[in-house]
Formats: structure tokens, sequence, C-alpha cells
């Protein structure tokens, strides 16, 4: 029993939970956190995500980084989800990110959209909104001059239909 106000070890262990319950469900935990748990690469869900791997990127290797995909964990409205995608890849005549797809799993056409880019752009800075049709992975893939691959990846979860 603890005396003086002290708190015994159930009470603080209880305060614990509940203040890191209440800055999960508030959305204060950053991405970064929770995206340990997440797999390096998620899994291709279905036939139109490999159609769209083949005929864009080939058999060549994408490495997770370089890219940043910031989208909001809960898209309450899937009509209109935000998107910021950027890097700080190079952006010079010989050496630049020439294109980002926007890729979501589940929607009725995988390949939301392709960004072609030019060095004059200075750095990669891309903010737009999607529709969902459903929860699903969202990949953010960044191709440079070279050929190299990079690419973000978010789960967002969709609580109304933005596909009709």
């Amino acid at each position: 029993m603890a005396t003086d106000g002290a708190k015994t070890r159930r009470e603080f262990v209880q305060a614990c939970g509940l203040a890191a319950g209440t800055l999960a469900l508030s959305g204060a935990v950053p991405r970064a956190l929770l995206a340990a748990t997440e797999p390096e690469h998620p899994e291709i869900p279905n036939e139109n995500v490999a159609k769209v791997y083949r005929e864009c990127f080939g058999g060549r290797p994408i490495t997770k980084g370089q890219l940043s995909l910031d989208m909001p964990l809960i898209a309450e409205d899937g009509r209109v989800v935000p998107v910021i995608i950027e890097s700080a890849l190079p952006m010079a005549e010989g050496e630049y990110v020439k294109t980002v797809r926007l890729i979501v799993d589940h929607n009725p056409d995988a390949l939301l959209a392709s960004f072609h880019l030019t060095p004059g752009m200075g750095r990669v800075e891309l903010s737009t909104r999607i529709k969902m049709k459903r929860t699903t992975w969202v990949r953010a893939i960044a191709e440079t001059s070279d050929g190299r691959l990079f690419a973000d990846y978010a789960k967002v979860n969709v609580t109304l239909n933005g596909c009709g």
C-alpha cells in the first residue's frame, strides 16, 4: 500500500496505459513509430498491381527509402484522401527523379497517377488528393533518370468508399 500520496505500481501502470492509448487514438504517434511493424515491401495483392509492376518496372529491384509518402492512417472519406510525396533525391541535369507513380492496390484502376518530372522542378514535392475504394496499401514509387527505383508505402484505412 502506498503512503504519503505515492502511487502504487498498479496505478502507475494504469496511468501509463491510459496515456499511451490516448496518444495512439489521437493520431499523435508518428507514422515512423507505427511503421516499425509494417513489412519492408507489402505483398502484391492482385493481378492489376502485378501488371502495373511488370509494365512500369520490369524486374528491377525497388529500394524502400529516399521517398516519403505522407497520408492519413484513417481516411474518413475515401472520396478525398490527401497525399504528399517528397524526396531529397538530386534534381540536377544529369541525375534526377524522372517519374513518380502512385499505386492504390484495391482501386478499380491500380495505377492512380504518374507524375513526370524535370530537373527544373528543383525538388520532388507533390501534393494531391485521391479517391480510394477501400482499406488498402498505397505505393509511391520514384524512378530516377538512371533507372533506379525507390518507394514508400502506407496502409490507409478507409471508412467511406470513395469509388462508388
